[in-house]
């Protein structure tokens, strides 16, 4: 049987990896077998983080109207449920735009949600 060098192919498998490793501290960047588990727990994380990224915001934009809404006498819950009942569709991240960077027409909105 033929003997097979396998030459291009792992040597562009190996590559790959490298590539993304590239930056890695030390050897993690630069010996195959490192960087191969650094890549790999890298991506995992990467996958993680993606999903975690939207519940951090969310609990961002969550502190920033419980914060401004307490300044004009609410707490978050009555708030939001006073939104709701008041049919105000409006969602989280552009609620806490309107609070950190205009606080008169958050003010509005908070009288509106008290009404």
């Amino acid at each position: 049987m033929a003997r097979v060098k396998r030459g291009n192919v792992a040597r562009k498998r190996r590559n790959k990896i490298l590539r993304l490793a590239k930056g890695f501290q030390g050897s993690n960047g630069r010996l195959f077998r490192t960087a191969n588990q650094r890549v790999m727990k890298a991506l995992c994380n990467a996958y993680r983080d993606r999903r975690r990224r939207k519940r951090d915001f969310r609990r961002l934009w969550i502190a920033r109207i419980n914060a401004a809404a307490r300044i004009n006498g609410l707490n978050y819950s009555k708030f939001i449920g006073g939104l709701k009942k008041a049919e105000i569709r409006i969602n989280r991240k552009m609620l806490s735009q309107v609070a950190l960077n205009d606080p008169n027409t958050f003010k509005t909105i908070v009288e509106a949600v008290k009404n």
